[in-house]
């Protein structure tokens, strides 16, 4: 196996960071105690292609590969995990769920502005009593002939105020099951339409998150996205991928983590001497490390499973799950390194130890995963 990165992986890998460093990371604190992303930056990331990674330049995406985009979420997620779940929802399961699956009408309107960023998409699957279970959906879209009646509520939706284009999971035929279950694109600003309360969160705060209602919300028939009923196999291949981003966020926040404990383990002195020359520090750290090398290898061979046209669900699956207990594990212990100072939020390492919890819930619960990874094991 080679584990050596290209120039051109070096290369995206080195303008995240320079974005990550240089504009995300002042006014970090702010954003979040604001709980109120900054449109400027998000202007930049598009401008800077990281909102359309995958998607082809027919459609102006940047055209790159699996590999690319969880480098460049792994370094963003170092520093603002609140802009890489945006970046996130909006290249694996809008931009990509749309280029794969979406019409060559759906793309010219929709992709070609969701992957420079001119707008951002949002996934709208979770339910009040949907959640893990997709597909126990409430959210009915009644077939009128050349549209839909699109009635139901959505709950815990990335980018709910910020979005333009959102991909709704409804239920067409309840008597079919999974088979059907549409996915239905909704512009921002259709009548019926109406983003609710904004959710006040634990971490990932300068994210919006919002309840979304539809009363009555004419949908055209040429918004649903694939044949009739393909709905459920649309969210479920849209999520196999998802689930690689979210990995790589979390891998990401483990290692900006990691790197505020070694600074501060440097710096800070007791009993003569750095705390990180102290046995008990020095073991933390190579555990931290230890760990986060192994999940980055997961993540890593996940996007190359994707990227070599291989079945990847498993690998996902495994990357997430272990990606997302790592986050917690090594964030926790970086805010024991840093002691008091690790409590309050000049020092950074608060914040990324709320925002690792969130990866272990969305996009798939670890527990989720876990049934994911066991069924795979047992069909082989």
């Amino acid at each position: 196996m080679n584990f050596q990165l290209t120039e051109e992986h070096l290369a995206v890998q080195e303008a995240a960071r320079d974005f990550a460093q240089n504009d995300l990371l002042p006014g970090i604190i702010e954003r979040d105690n604001a709980q109120q992303n900054n449109p400027a930056l998000i202007q930049k990331m598009g401008e800077l292609g990281f909102l359309g990674m995958m998607i082809s330049p027919d459609y102006n995406g940047s055209g790159m590969d699996t590999l690319s985009y969880v480098l460049a979420m792994e370094e963003i997620s170092k520093v603002d995990a609140s802009s890489s779940v945006l970046m996130s929802v909006n290249n694996s399961l809008v931009a990509w769920g749309l280029e794969k699956y979406g019409s060559e009408e759906q793309k010219q309107k929709y992709l070609t502005k969701l992957a420079t960023g001119e707008q951002i998409g949002a996934f709208c699957l979770s339910e009040p009593e949907a959640g893990s279970d997709a597909t126990s959906q409430h959210t009915e879209a009644i077939d009128m002939g050349d549209y839909y009646l699109l009635n139901g509520n959505k709950n815990w939706i990335t980018n709910g105020s910020s979005a333009s284009v959102y991909l709704v999971i409804a239920q067409t035929d309840r008597s079919k099951g999974h088979r059907g279950i549409n996915c239905l694109i909704v512009e921002r600003g259709m009548e019926g339409f109406v983003v609710g309360k904004k959710e006040d969160k634990m971490g990932i705060r300068a994210s919006d998150t919002h309840a979304l209602s539809f009363t009555d919300v004419k949908v055209p028939k040429a918004n649903r996205v694939g044949e009739d009923g393909f709905g459920f196999k649309f969210a479920m291949g849209t999520l196999n991928g998802g689930r690689i981003g979210i990995a790589a966020q979390a891998l990401g926040i483990a290692a900006g983590a990691l790197e505020f404990a070694v600074k501060y383990s440097k710096e800070r002195k007791t009993f003569g001497k750095a705390i990180c020359e102290h046995q008990a520090i020095a073991f933390k750290l190579a555990d931290m490390e230890t760990k986060i090398e192994a999940a980055r290898m997961l993540v890593y061979k996940a996007a190359w499973l994707k990227d070599q046209g291989k079945d990847y669900s498993h690998a996902s699956a495994m990357a997430k799950l272990y990606a997302s207990e790592v986050a917690m594990e090594v964030t926790t212990e970086a805010v024991q390194i840093h002691g008091g100072y690790g409590y309050v939020k000049e020092y950074h390492v608060e914040r990324l130890m709320r925002d690792a919890k969130i990866t272990q819930i969305y996009e798939g619960t670890s527990e989720i995963q876990k049934i994911v990874i066991s069924r795979g094991l047992l069909k082989d």
